[in-house]
């Protein structure tokens, strides 16, 4: 197989310019790049792509942390990441975490060994502290107000769209008000955001209302049949689409009012509301922060979709 010497001494020109027509540097006459192109072309040459991303200090090849390979959260905000990075040449590695430390660290060190240009931190467990650590290596994003932090992000307006929604039912009649959660709120900010806001705004809730540990459309089954046990309910707050579609199994909407998450497919079908918090747009613009010199943060405005 020929190397980039072989090219050299058949062209008769240095190692360096032959590098520099690899790497499309500029300062390279076009009689010396067409001849090298074509034999290049002739041996049927491809070049070292890591050898090459080592030389310019630049792979065009980004990483996303992400908690679940499979949940509706991360694929929507992965595909707003995904169509920004392709119009832009970039590879894009997903990094699954399942919400443990130890595994997101072990990204972070490999970031900092160079195995990538950036990052973009869907959502994480570990602490914003320990990523600050790691911005001296390359550019980090998080999905997620990083307060005070050091660390550019692009956050949801979560907390403004639950205090309309439960002021809204609040002023229709609505009082007995259930939820399905995910994870804990003494690990989940989103969780304990949900239900601190549902606290101000409605009440103080009983345990019976809410379904936590919910992440599925088979959870949201589980969920229904729990609340189809519950007398003169009258809307079922949920954290997902697809857990709505599953509540919606064992409730009836015509009794119960059932809201949903993120504008899915699954509530475009079965014709339930939903709130749109616009992950595909916070992905894009997540990537995008990457290649910012400032430290910056934005807040992606919300819709909610009536459909009942």
């Amino acid at each position: 197989m020929a190397n980039i010497r072989d090219i050299a001494k058949l062209s008769g020109y240095s190692v360096t310019t032959v590098s520099r027509v690899l790497n499309n540097h500029p300062y390279v006459s076009e009689e010396k790049r067409t001849k090298i192109l074509k034999i290049m072309h002739d041996l049927d040459y491809i070049p070292n792509a890591k050898a090459r991303d080592l030389s310019s200090g630049k792979s065009t090849h980004i990483a996303v942390m992400i908690p679940y390979a499979n949940h509706p959260y991360s694929e929507k905000i992965v595909s707003g990441i995904l169509g920004a990075a392709f119009k832009e040449g970039y590879k894009v590695t997903l990094l699954p975490t399942n919400y443990d430390p130890n595994i997101e660290k072990q990204y972070l060190d490999e970031l900092a060994a160079k195995a990538w240009d950036g990052m973009i931190i869907t959502s994480k467990k570990i602490s914003f502290e320990t990523i600050a650590r790691y911005l001296k290596y390359a550019p980090i994003i998080c999905c997620e107000d990083t307060g005070d932090f050091p660390i550019s992000c692009v956050s949801i307006k979560r907390e403004e769209s639950y205090i309309d929604l439960f002021t809204s039912l609040k002023k229709q009649g609505h009082s007995k008000i259930a939820l399905t959660v995910g994870r804990s709120e003494t690990i989940s900010a989103s969780t304990a955001l949900v239900l601190e806001t549902y606290q101000t705004v409605i009440g103080k809730f009983d345990e019976v209302m809410i379904v936590r540990n919910c992440r599925s459309f088979e959870d949201g089954v589980n969920a229904g049949i729990h609340f189809s046990k519950i007398k003169e309910l009258d809307v079922i707050v949920t954290n997902g689409d697809d857990v709505a579609a599953g509540v919606l199994q064992h409730i009836d909407q015509e009794n119960v009012q059932v809201i949903g998450e993120e504008n899915l497919l699954s509530s475009q079908l079965l014709g339930f509301s939903t709130i749109d918090h616009h992950l595909d747009q916070c992905g894009a613009a997540a990537f995008h922060l990457l290649f910012e010199k400032s430290n910056q943060s934005i807040a992606i405005p919300y819709t909610f979709i009536q459909r009942i």
